[in-house]
């Protein structure tokens, strides 16, 4: 049976009524053609394709957006579409006053790219001569020329031109019909670098790219057209992003969060033995490395990954949401990876892939701390020590504060056997027996797990991404670094304390010096003056599993907040859930576009004179070696 090529006279009427009434539109068009117009706008984007650009996918340029068509260059389809535009500006005119009206497509006849030669996104623009969108223009262009791909910055040109379309194709809207709605046609011919012109093969990363730049600059050029010549004012370009997202996002947000819950990683790479193994430890006068027990493995991690690489990430039209997934993902397969590999050499290169290595200038400034901050000091020796079970209604008391002001927080306390020290997990607070908590740092570690990790987690419960609380791709390192933070702006953040940060990362490049276990021990424990309790619990950490260098996160995520802070960013949007700072723009723009919520819930200590006298401290450009000065000697 031959395909339809046009739409049907009942569906044209349809889409023409709900674009009369400002309402929505998500239709699918004969021969894989789409209408998405998710709310009313003085814009449009237009991509008509042939069978030749169906291949090229070159439509993968302007589908993330709110307001776009995808056709068929098949007459009849043509006709219709050109009709259903008309149609459209016409109501939008009235109502904004002018209208935007941008179509796309590839270069037409391309040479063929030399062997050696790498390909560079290029651009020509077609604009009117008569009356040209001159700040609109001018910001598409900006746009598209701060567009890099493999170090190639994209090249565009300006040209003036009656015809703005493809060639051999009839104008969507006649130049007459056009100067009448008070619209305003742009051309974007794109060089077809996206795909190899030889073969037809696409580069599906390098058009991923030039996606993410392409919508960029057109919600640019929409932002300055509706400022300079419409009656809409939006706050920010990302405004103009979408709002509502597909069905297929929230399955696949679904299906990463199962996966992700499946197995808590680090649970599964804790082991369960410590205290009875720093006690042989000492038995054997600390000469032979310890053997370390860890949990059972729930789960078979290539079945996990087959399950994981059949998620559609493909499906994600929305550029930003879909690189949030490809991380998340990428960051699973490397955790399932790991367990796999637990206890072998293996594990390391793990590691070093998830959280990287020890950087000279972090190593260097380990030094320094451990070189000037004493290592013994009378507020370390008078301190009095708290059980579990006393830190637990601490936790508790400070647990059901946060429930009193948003009851999702659904976290409890769980005093186990088989956890050593302090640890959230799935948000819930876990606490090893035998930990001993000084009453010093009591504050300090309860705004430390509580007020940050705990907290984020219940931030992220909130919004409609399930990985806001499984935790985005990397959001360790900032995680970290707020915890670490909170302990200063309670006034805990004690020199042991540093100290200890500044050893995880000594053990961390000692391990990846080649040391063994009793060599980086002894470093620590004889070298640089920790206890040989303090320095056995740092080398299990960082040796655990086949080599574990997550721990100098903490000291490398509290530098780069200082920096971030210094350079006047806000603290308040950081614990909107588990992101990493890389994070940032993307949420920000999420939150823009009305995608996500703000956060229910604020640190408590946040509200207090000292961190807000100490914030402010922070701002001006402090060191780590700041957060403790006056007590170095």
């Amino acid at each position: 049976m031959k395909e339809e090529t046009v739409l049907s006279d009942e569906q044209l009427a349809e889409i023409k009524r709900r674009f009369s009434d400002g309402r929505s539109v998500r239709s699918s068009l004969p021969q894989g053609g789409m209408i998405h117009i998710e709310r009313p706008l003085p814009f449009l984007f237009v991509h008509r394709r042939s069978p030749k650009d169906i291949e090229h996918d070159t439509a993968r340029l302007i589908v993330g957006e709110p307001s776009y068509i995808v056709a068929s260059t098949a007459r009849g389809q043509n006709r219709q579409v050109a009709q259903l535009i008309r149609h459209l500006i016409a109501s939008r005119s009235i109502r904004f006053g002018a209208f935007l009206l941008v179509e796309i497509w590839p270069g037409e006849q391309p040479s063929p790219s030399l062997p050696d030669q790498v390909p560079r996104p290029a651009f020509r623009l077609l604009t009117s001569k008569q009356r040209p969108p001159t700040v609109t223009l001018e910001a598409l262009e900006k746009g598209l020329k701060s567009i890099r791909i493999l170090k190639q910055k994209a090249r565009v040109r300006v040209e003036y031109s009656n015809h703005r379309g493809p060639f051999g194709l009839t104008p969507l809207l006649p130049l007459s019909k056009a100067r009448k709605l008070n619209c305003f046609v742009l051309g974007i011919e794109v060089a077809p670098s996206y795909y190899n012109v030889e073969t037809g093969e696409v580069f599906p990363l390098f058009l991923r790219k030039l996606q993410a730049g392409v919508s960029t600059a057109l919600k640019q050029a929409a932002f300055a057209f509706s400022h300079h010549q419409t009656s809409y004012r939006p706050d920010h370009y990302h405004v103009l992003g979408r709002r509502a997202l597909v069905k297929s996002v929230w399955e696949i947000d679904r299906k990463l969060a199962e996966i992700s819950e499946q197995f808590d990683f680090l649970l599964m790479v804790t082991p369960v033995n410590v205290a009875p193994a720093f006690q042989k430890f000492k038995q054997q006068k600390r000469q032979k490395e310890p053997t370390l027990f860890y949990r059972p493995r729930p789960i078979e991690p290539g079945v996990l990954k087959r399950r994981l690489f059949e998620i559609p990430l493909e499906r994600v039209e929305d550029p930003t949401v879909a690189q949030l997934f490809r991380e998340k993902r990428t960051e699973l397969d490397r955790q399932l990876s790991m367990l796999e590999d637990r206890g072998t050499p293996r594990f390391l290169y793990g590691s070093l892939q998830l959280f990287g290595g020890v950087g000279p200038a972090l190593l260097s400034l380990a030094r320094e701390i451990l070189e000037k901050v004493p290592a013994r000091s009378r507020e370390s020796r008078r301190d009095e020590y708290m059980g579990a079970q006393q830190f637990a209604q601490l936790a508790e008391a400070e647990i059901e504060h946060y429930c009193s002001v948003y009851p999702g927080l659904t976290g409890r306390v769980q005093i186990r056997d088989d956890s050593v020290g302090l640890m959230v997990s799935r948000g819930n607070l876990l606490i090893g027996r035998e930990a001993r908590i000084a009453h010093s740092r009591a504050e300090a570690l309860l705004q430390h797990e509580v007020g940050t990790h705990m907290l984020t987690y219940f931030n992220g419960r909130a919004q409609p991404f399930r990985q806001l609380y499984c935790g985005l791709a990397g959001y360790e390192e900032l995680q970290e670094g707020l915890a670490v933070l909170s302990e200063y702006l309670v006034g805990g953040l004690s020199r042991p304390r540093l100290r200890l940060l500044a050893g995880r990362v000594i053990a961390a490049a000692s391990l990846l010096d080649g040391a063994d276990f009793i060599e980086t021990f002894r470093e620590l424990n004889i070298r640089f003056g920790f206890s040989q309790r303090a320095a056995f619990l740092v080398t299990v950490r960082i040796y655990r599993g086949g080599g574990f260098t997550k721990d100098a996160v903490y000291l490398r995520g509290l530098v780069a907040l200082l920096k971030y802070l210094g350079e006047g960013g806000e603290i308040a949007p950081l614990y909107i859930g588990k992101i990493a700072a890389e994070h940032l723009p993307l949420i920000q723009e999420l939150r823009w576009r009305g995608i996500l919520k703000p956060p229910p819930l604020k640190p408590r200590y946040l509200g207090g004179e000292l961190a807000q006298r100490r914030l402010e401290e922070l701002k001006k450009n402090v060191s780590v070696l700041n957060l403790v000065k006056g007590r170095i000697r």
